[in-house]
């Protein structure tokens, strides 16, 4: 930890930290190191469990962002994974968590039946993102957990966007389409169903 964390401090932007722009709660603290660069520098540690987790309970964006592309995708399950979600604070965490180790992992339709039943926006959104990478953006079963979202969280925009992504990820699938507008069709009048409705006219319009 003290080694990648030295490696992240030399990387530091107070500027790009300040002018940073992500929804939900701030870290502990940030260095401002981009995404890329922590990319990278996680990359060199390879895969190490363990060391993940102590990262995820640090409270530093840079260490907690890398603990995600270090954990091993086949170690995380369902019954693991609520540590994960449980750490994920903001939009920036949720897309990372999505694109570095759920939508890697095989356990992942496992893992998103246990926690969609969030409270936490975020980890939903990491879920929807993660769903949209993966062959499950072409399971009816996981697409139909939509409307139940979007009537638990009625003005989320995050949630809007991650439902978006997943209904479009879908909707690339010709055998989905149908089941696209039929859950589109089937949103409660809500602003969060005024804004996926609107977003997916014009994608299945095209």
């Amino acid at each position: 930890m003290i080694a990648l964390l030295g490696a992240m401090r030399k990387q530091m932007n107070g500027a790009v930290a300040d002018s940073m722009y992500y929804y939900g709660r701030k870290y502990g603290l940030n260095y401002g190191v981009s995404l890329p660069t922590i990319r990278s520098i996680a990359a060199q540690e390879g895969c190490n469990h363990e060391l993940a987790i102590y990262l995820l309970k640090q409270q530093v964006r840079e260490l907690q962002l890398a603990a995600w592309h270090i954990a091993d995708p086949e170690i995380i399950d369902a019954e693991q994974g609520t540590l994960w979600f449980e750490s994920i604070l903001n939009s920036e965490m949720a897309e990372e968590a999505a694109f570095a180790l759920l939508s890697k992992t095989p356990h992942l339709k496992a893992i998103f039946h246990k926690e969609i039943v969030s409270d936490n926006e975020y980890s939903i959104y990491a879920l929807l993102m993660a769903a949209a990478r993966t062959l499950l953006s072409s399971d009816v079963e996981i697409i139909e957990y939509i409307p139940d979202i979007i009537i638990r969280f009625p003005e989320s925009r995050i949630i809007d966007q991650g439902a978006v992504t997943l209904l479009s990820a879908a909707y690339n699938n010709s055998e989905m389409r149908d089941t696209v507008k039929q859950i589109v069709a089937s949103l409660q009048n809500s602003p969060s169903a005024d804004y996926i409705a609107d977003e997916m006219s014009w994608r299945m319009e095209f």
